[in-house]
Parts: structure tokens; C-alpha cells; sequence
């Protein structure tokens, strides 16, 4: 080219800048692909590390002795106490919280008073407070030198080391649950279908069974699954009001502590699995109610 022609810019073709287009594409494509394959190996090993070894391990040392020293240590009569003590206090504690966070739902999403907030954050407070402060405090108020027991022990009743204590500190800490997943199905589901009921003339207990219920009985359902599975493993509270009496005020997870600073460690890892078990088929039974309503609702 001489010195007195003009430079002229060469202009790419279609095709090129479609192909460099394709491959900047699947450059961005393989860049999504690793960075979310990425985080699967990330999330599967740190639940693995945290959650599946532990537990398969535990699986794992309850059996290494055969069935025969598990069902020894299971059929023992303080382990049988202790399950069906733990048992006991769940079917007492969850529907009352069940009554109690179907109510506060309602009165949290439909009301509309001074003091709302404040009511939603005393039900969250077991959220946040360790469960063994639910238990002094339970002491507090209830013990014989607290501000109640005395006069509970002059009428000849008595909270703290009984049953009615376990199941006050196991009311507390499961207390949330199902307010907490009934609320945001009552938020969706609004007013129209109550109002639509009450112009018809139903009355407000009737509209409740009839409209509210049935539309937030899914929510509900979770909430008491969340309720029973925390009430049957709660320790920190209980440990504190109860005593932990062997063969009277031992609960199931107390039992698995029990045993295993006894040095006894096929009947802790046995009282342990049963616990597991017991959590894996609530939320199994949880799982296939739900798919059930769902293959309903598809018909």
C-alpha cells in the first residue's frame, strides 16, 4: 500500500462474528455449569461431613454387636420407661401448641391491635433463648423456692421434677412452630373466602371449620410435624426441670446421655437410633400426606 492511499478497516464477516458469538456463549455456558457443579460438591460434602457421616456412624456402632445386644440394650426397662415417658409428653405438649399456634396465627394475620408486634416476638423468643435459660427460668417461677411453688407445694402440687414441668419446658421450646408455618398460608390465602362465608350467614366458629381450616390444614400439618420432632428430641430444658431420675424423669435423649457417661455405649447409640427413627418417619408420614393431597388436588 503506498503512502498516499488511504488506510481503510477491514470489516469482519457474519459468519466470523457469529462463530466468536457461539464460542464466548458456550465459554459462559461451561463457566455456569462448573460454578454450579461447584457448589453441588460443596453442599453434598458439607452435609456429608456434618450430617451423613455422624449418623451412619452412629447406625454403624449400633449394630456392630449384632441385633442381639440391641435389642438388649432397646427392651431394657429404663430405655422402655424413657421412650414411652418421651412419647407421653409430646402427645400432651404438641396439641397444645397446636391449639395455641392456630389461634396466635389468626390473631397475628387477621387482627389489627396495639401490641401485635410485641406478641409476635415473645412467640419467636424460644428461637432465640438457649433452652437451658427456658429451664431456669421454669425453676424460677415453679421451683419450691420460686415465685409459685410454694404455694403449688402447700395445695400438694408440684411441677419441677414431674411431668407437668417437662411438658411446660417442652411447650416452650417447641412453642413456634406452628404459628409460624401457619401464618404465611393464612397471609396467602386473605379474606375473601371468610367474608364470602360470613355474608352467607355462617358464623365465625363456622366459617373457621369450614373455610379457614381446610385451607391452611397443609401449613398446620408442617407445623406439627416441626412440633413433634422437636419435642421429642428436646435435652436442654428438660434436663433442668426434671431431675433426670432414672426410671422416672429420664426422657429418651436424657437416657442416650445417661448412658453413654455410663460408659455404656450400645445402649446409648440404640437409644439414639430409635430417636432418629422416630424423626425419619414423622417426616416420611409428612412427605406422603402431602403427596397425597397434591395427586387429590391434581384430579
Amino acid at each position: 500500500m503506498s503512502a498516499s492511499q488511504p488506510a481503510t478497516l477491514e470489516t469482519p464477516s457474519p459468519v466470523s462474528v457469529l462463530g466468536r458469538g457461539a464460542a464466548a456463549g458456550r465459554r459462559r455456558g461451561e463457566g455456569a455449569l462448573a460454578g454450579r457443579l461447584t457448589l453441588r460438591a460443596l453442599a453434598l460434602g458439607y452435609l456429608a461431613l456434618l450430617l451423613v457421616a455422624p449418623v451412619g456412624m452412629v447406625f454403624y456402632r449400633t449394630f456392630e454387636h449384632g441385633l442381639d445386644a440391641v435389642w438388649n440394650a432397646v427392651s431394657a426397662s429404663n430405655a422402655q420407661h424413657a421412650f414411652w415417658l418421651s412419647l407421653e409428653i409430646a402427645a400432651i405438649a404438641v396439641p397444645l401448641n397446636t391449639a395455641f399456634g392456630i389461634g396466635a396465627a389468626l390473631l397475628l394475620e387477621r387482627g389489627r391491635f396495639r401490641g401485635r408486634a410485641a406478641l409476635g416476638v415473645l412467640i419467636d423468643l424460644p428461637f432465640a433463648i438457649s433452652p437451658v435459660v427456658v429451664g431456669l427460668t421454669l425453676v424460677l417461677v415453679y421451683g419450691k423456692a420460686g415465685w409459685l411453688g410454694g404455694w403449688l407445694a402447700d395445695n400438694g402440687l408440684s411441677v419441677i421434677f414431674s411431668v407437668p414441668g417437662m411438658v411446660m419446658a417442652t411447650a416452650v421450646v417447641s412453642l413456634p412452630f406452628v404459628a409460624r408455618e401457619t401464618m404465611p398460608v393464612l397471609r396467602e390465602l386473605g379474606t375473601d373466602a371468610e367474608q364470602a362465608a360470613a355474608t352467607l350467614g355462617a358464623t365465625a366458629w363456622q366459617t373457621f371449620w369450614r373455610v379457614t381450616l381446610p385451607a391452611i390444614r397443609w401449613g398446620v400439618v408442617y407445623g406439627v410435624v416441626l412440633t413433634s420432632a422437636r419435642a421429642l428430641g428436646e435435652f436442654g430444658a428438660v434436663s433442668i426441670v426434671s431431675g433426670r431420675i432414672e426410671g422416672q424423669t429420664q426422657t429418651l435423649p436424657l437416657y442416650v446421655q445417661d448412658r453413654f457417661e455410663n460408659f455404656d455405649g450400645t445402649g446409648a447409640y440404640a437409644a439414639a437410633v430409635v430417636l432418629a427413627l422416630l424423626a425419619l418417619g414423622t417426616l416420611l408420614a409428612m412427605n406422603l400426606l402431602t403427596r397425597r393431597a397434591r395427586e387429590r388436588g391434581a384430579r
